[in-house]
């Protein structure tokens, strides 16, 4: 895909020109995830600009939310369960100064991590290859969760990932807003902000309260 279709299809996701670089990474990311999705299930989405828009528009619009003047050099940042990348590879592409860990358990999935991390020449990437339960104790001060299978069981895991005075970031569909509050008590919840071009998608970020909620 070319480059000026791309801006035209992320613009209401990213409210600014993304860079030529940044779109050229863009369009190596989404080649390699077509032709991988032929031999392992990577994403239900099918055609090239719908996986632009709901993966890659989806993802740059939290990197727009979560740092809009940009993160600290070497920000830890945490995507667990990451499957294809989403949406831990494009806000790292969107704001290069984060060192970013995607947590995969599926081997063939966490391999393809890697081969997109190779093919972008990504500093500060890396690839756990595991559950979630079994990452080191983290003082990550951003972990994301999106489309994860067990979301009872994963939100409150993200929660323990996140160091005492960061911010857990979900993006998740609005039927899912119920149940967030008391899976992750120790969290406050901003207002859900609805993304662009879906009727039901929201990015909902939570801010971690020394103290748990009563």
């Amino acid at each position: 895909m070319d480059s000026a279709r791309l801006q035209h299809l992320l613009h209401p996701f990213t409210g600014a020109p993304l860079r030529e670089s940044q779109l050229s990474n863009i369009s190596i990311y989404a080649d390699l995830l077509l032709r991988w999705n032929a031999r392992i299930n990577l994403t239900a989405v099918r055609g090239e600009e719908n996986i632009v828009t709901r993966h890659f528009g989806e993802s740059l619009f939290a990197a727009r939310h979560l740092f809009p003047s940009g993160p600290p050099p070497g920000t830890r940042y945490l995507d667990l369960g990451s499957g294809a990348g989403f949406p831990g590879l494009p806000i790292k592409l969107a704001r290069p100064q984060l060192h970013l860990t995607l947590i995969e358990s599926n081997h063939k999935k966490a391999t393809f991590l890697r081969e997109v991390i190779r093919a972008l020449g990504m500093m500060d990437a890396t690839v756990f290859a595991g559950r979630g339960k079994d990452f080191a104790p983290s003082t990550a001060a951003l972990v994301t969760l999106r489309a994860v299978e067990r979301f009872d069981q994963a939100l409150p895991l993200a929660a323990s990932l996140v160091a005492p005075d960061g911010r857990v970031a979900l993006l998740i569909g609005s039927a899912q807003l119920d149940s967030v509050p008391d899976l992750a008590p120790g969290l406050i919840w901003q207002k859900p902000i609805p993304i662009p071009l879906s009727e039901s998608r929201i990015l909902l970020i939570g801010d971690r309260s020394r103290e748990p909620r009563t």
